[in-house]
């Protein structure tokens, strides 16, 4: 499956361009969130895990209070996939 190949820096940084807010920390994909409060917050959270759920993919993520960091990473490769990148879309429609 395509979606499952560990993609090349190259190729993350090409596809950095088109996810604005998110970028390469420590070998994720990297994107802080605010919202109103922390029913947003958790509410946004709830979504997400719907959809990761769905995808059988999942953020490493916290949140405080009206905060949620998202990081995401193929485990199983080690690295980044266009998995992380169609999760990181899903996850920006969600934010608005």
């Amino acid at each position: 499956m395509a979606e499952r190949q560990k993609l090349a820096d190259a190729d993350i940084q090409a596809r950095l361009v088109d996810r604005p807010g998110w970028a390469l920390v420590d070998g994720k994909l990297h994107k802080d969130f605010r919202f109103g409060s922390f029913v947003q917050a958790f509410g946004f959270m709830t979504q997400v895990a719907l959809v990761a759920e769905a995808m059988n993919h999942h953020p490493d993520w916290t949140n405080v209070y009206n905060r949620v960091t998202v990081d995401l990473n193929t485990h199983d490769l080690a690295g980044i996939s266009a998995l992380d990148f169609t999760l990181a879309q899903r996850i920006d429609a969600i934010a608005g």
